[in-house]
């Protein structure tokens, strides 16, 4: 009975009202709590704990930087995920090139694209010009948003059993109406370049394991804070979001390097508290300058995967992106910084160009050199 009451009170506190979710699973959890069944065990299900993150993520949210907090003559250096992206993307090619004259073969990418959100096109776009770049080969299979869960499996099929594509790619999200986990789990496990299967995942979380792939945007993360000299062993790091995509893997693999690890979620009461503590600060939910400059240590190290498009009619696309952190504000206290556009976004790019390029490899015995 404690925990559906500590459930209740959660919904309640979190103005978590539009919600039907949670109520219902307030509900089913008293059922095991109350021991009205004969379970051995009166622990629910993890999944029936599964609350969704519910990040407001409207416009209206968005503020300006605060001008008397930019004061401070300090200004934090970028980390330039953009110039580090095209270094790898160079090497990449090189070993594309050097795989093709020895075997005969390039790597090949299948990325399917559901519907039409512009932010879903624009990436896709990116990675085949990515693609052509580095000479992998790229096939883009599309649907419309009223396909059925079937035709996206279909496609997924073909790519899983045709030998000149190393790499699956489902680009996310898909529509509400599909099944995402039921689409995601039959890309081939050997062909999930971007280290969503359960096995990926599983073996990210536990020690001696290694993923035959780390999911493109948190391994994108690492390299930057490696490359740019970021101690990360013994360190507090704070992230911000628990996503499959982004926040569960980023802390899992800053665990695997050795970090101290704190999650913060759209339940958690005192964010702004736990973010100032951290050394490392890595944001990913999607809303517009939440993380404030009073939400940062000073010489903190700030990733912001966040973004966010703001109406600005000076731009020539008629907005511009923003991250999930006011860089304004916060590239007063911290020591290093992702700006949005050019910080994490480049690299993910290229993480899954590498992903790609490792799972050809791997496949014809080719031993990469950089």
């Amino acid at each position: 009975m404690a925990l559906m009451n500590k459930v209740q009170n959660i919904v309640v506190l979190y103005g978590w009202r539009r919600n039907a979710f949670l109520l219902s699973s307030s509900r089913s959890i008293s059922t095991f709590a109350t021991g009205c069944d004969n379970r051995i065990l009166k622990s629910p299900s993890l999944v029936s704990l599964d609350f969704p993150d519910v990040w407001s993520s409207s416009s209206t949210n968005y503020s300006e930087p605060v001008m008397d907090k930019l004061a401070s003559e300090h200004t934090a250096r970028i980390i330039d995920g953009k110039q580090v992206a095209e270094e790898i993307i160079s090497k990449v090619a090189n070993e594309v090139t050097r795989m093709k004259k020895t075997s005969g073969e390039v790597p090949g990418l299948g990325v399917i694209l559901v519907g039409e959100r512009k932010d879903s096109i624009i990436y896709v776009h990116n990675k085949i010009k990515a693609c052509e770049e580095a000479g992998i080969k790229f096939k883009l299979t599309e649907f419309s948003d009223n396909c059925t869960d079937d035709e996206v499996c279909d496609a997924i099929m073909q790519f899983n059993v045709d030998p000149s594509f190393h790499g699956i790619l489902v680009q996310l999200p898909l529509p509400q109406h599909l099944n995402e986990e039921k689409i995601l789990n039959v890309v081939k496990f050997d062909k999930d370049v971007d280290g969503f299967h359960p096995m990926n995942m599983g073996n990210l979380a536990m020690r001696g394991r290694e993923p035959l792939f780390i999911p493109c945007t948190p391994k994108g993360c690492v390299e930057l804070l490696i490359r740019y000299g970021v101690e990360i062993m013994g360190k507090k790091a704070v992230v911000i979001g628990r996503s499959n995509i982004v926040g569960l893997p980023a802390s899992l693999l800053l665990q695997r390097h050795h970090a101290t690890v704190t999650v913060v979620t759209a339940l958690t009461s005192n964010p702004e508290e736990i973010t100032r503590e951290a050394d490392i600060l890595i944001s990913g939910v999607g809303v517009p300058n939440m993380v404030r400059g009073s939400w940062v240590k000073p010489g903190a190290v700030v990733v912001d995967v966040g973004t966010y498009p703001i109406e600005d009619k000076s731009c020539e696309q008629g907005y511009r992106l923003i991250g999930d952190v006011c860089y304004e504000e916060a590239s007063r206290v911290a020591s290093l910084i992702t700006p949005v556009p050019g910080g994490v976004g480049p690299m993910t790019v290229a993480m899954l160009l590498y992903n790609t390029l490792e799972s050809a490899a791997r496949k014809y015995n080719f031993v990469l050199t950089s």
